[in-house]
C-alpha cells in the first residue's frame, strides 16, 4: 500500500497536494493551484477545504507552508499568499 498521510481514509485534496508535491519536485505552489487542477470550473468552493488539508499535512510534517519564502504555521493564514513545498 502507498505511504499516504492517512492511509486508512485519504482525502482527495490531501492526495492531490501530495501528488502535486511529487510532480513539482521541490518547487513551491499555491494551495489554490491544487483545487484549480481538480475543479477548474468551481475551484473557489474548495479553497477552505484545501487549506484544511494543507494544515493537516503540515502538522504531520509532510509539507512546508511558506509565506514570502519563509516557513510559517498555516493556521490563521487563510487570506495570506501561502505556498506549499514538499519536505522530502
Amino acid at each position: 500500500m502507498a505511504n499516504f498521510p492517512d492511509s486508512e481514509n485519504p482525502n482527495i485534496l490531501t492526495l492531490a497536494i501530495m501528488e502535486m508535491c511529487r510532480v513539482r519536485k521541490g518547487e513551491e505552489f499555491r494551495p489554490e493551484d491544487v483545487v484549480k487542477w481538480l475543479f477548474p470550473e468551481s475551484w473557489e468552493y474548495f479553497v477552505e477545504d484545501v487549506h484544511a488539508a494543507m494544515d493537516d499535512l503540515q502538522k504531520k510534517g509532510k509539507i512546508e507552508v511558506l509565506e514570502n519564502g519563509e516557513p510559517v504555521c498555516s493556521e490563521g493564514f487563510a487570506n495570506a499568499d501561502l505556498r506549499i513545498r514538499s519536505k522530502s
